[in-house]
């Protein structure tokens, strides 16, 4: 623990965002903000500090939630608790205010970023899944030429790998959006882990569609923990859409997530075991919705 600290040289906590990118900009600073993911991964010696620590959370304008037009902005620095407690949230997009109930425990939720999650980047991330089912994508700002640029990337294209995404090092994710769903959008969330509480997920679904005349429409499905990055479930969004939501659609739902699902067995479960519950969480999200 000592050594990682001994590499810090210079902590700077800017209150403006020009500010935290220009000292980004030559990559050689680590982001702070809430720490639920840095700390233990620096303690383990999974990652090393570098030079320069750079706490965001005083930053202007990289927090909170803005849902009055017709895209939704969640700010980086937004933390799991202040997404659980939104109630224009839990009118608008109600299924990320229920992956945050189940998310950790009520001390991490205070502490643990929305932007923090996403760039650590695990495939059992339990806000990535709701987020891929409403179509986010993040915003990525650096300094170059002396001004600062900002670009946008579809979350389904943010993941790269275990613990990889592709932000630069010297790019900050400043906040994520997604369009004000559609009316007759329903989503629903699943997640289970090895133990009743701060839980590490072992499987988790999410399903987001248009429901009208009885059948599924701009059908997206993601799952987590069972490939190296959270992912769109193409072969079940394929069974799905446009489909009438009887038992025979979800049975093809349910069969075709073993074609998107590619888990591996680890200390939490076993692939045979992953296999089986996202076929469970399949079902349950279908019927949920069904009305069974």
């Amino acid at each position: 623990m000592s050594e990682t600290i001994e590499a810090i040289t210079t902590y700077l906590a800017p209150r403006r965002l020009d500010e935290a990118l220009q000292a980004m900009a030559d990559g050689e600073a680590t982001v702070l903000c809430g720490g639920t993911d840095l700390a233990p991964q620096t303690e383990s010696g999974a990652r090393q500090y570098k030079a320069r620590l750079l706490n965001i959370n005083r930053v202007e304008g990289l927090g909170g939630i803005a849902a009055d037009g017709g895209e939704i902005r969640i700010g980086a620095t937004t933390t799991v608790a202040e997404i659980r407690r939104s109630a224009a949230l839990a009118k608008i997009a109600p299924v990320l205010v229920e992956a945050a109930e189940h998310f950790a425990s009520e001390q991490i939720r205070n502490a643990a970023s929305l932007g923090g999650n996403l760039c650590n980047a695990s495939p059992a991330g339990d806000m990535s899944p709701p987020l891929l089912v409403l179509g986010a994508a993040v915003e990525l700002a650096c300094w170059r030429d002396g001004a600062a640029h900002t670009r946008r990337v579809p979350l389904e294209q943010f993941f790269v790998g275990p613990g990889k995404t592709v932000k630069l090092a010297q790019e900050l994710l400043t906040a994520v959006v997604f369009a004000r769903p559609a009316p007759g959008f329903v989503a629903r969330f699943r997640k289970s882990g090895p133990r009743p509480a701060l839980e590490i997920s072992t499987v988790s679904v999410a399903l987001g569609a248009r429901v009208a005349d009885g059948r599924l429409g701009d059908v997206r499905v993601a799952m987590g923990s069972v490939a190296p990055t959270p992912l769109r479930a193409r072969h079940v969004e394929a069974a799905l859409e446009g489909r009438p939501l009887d038992a025979a659609t979800v049975a093809a739902a349910v069969a075709a997530a073993a074609e998107d699902a590619k888990p591996i067995d680890d200390v939490r479960a076993s692939a045979w075991y992953r296999s089986h519950l996202v076929k469970v969480f399949v079902e349950e999200v279908l019927d949920d919705v069904r009305g069974n």
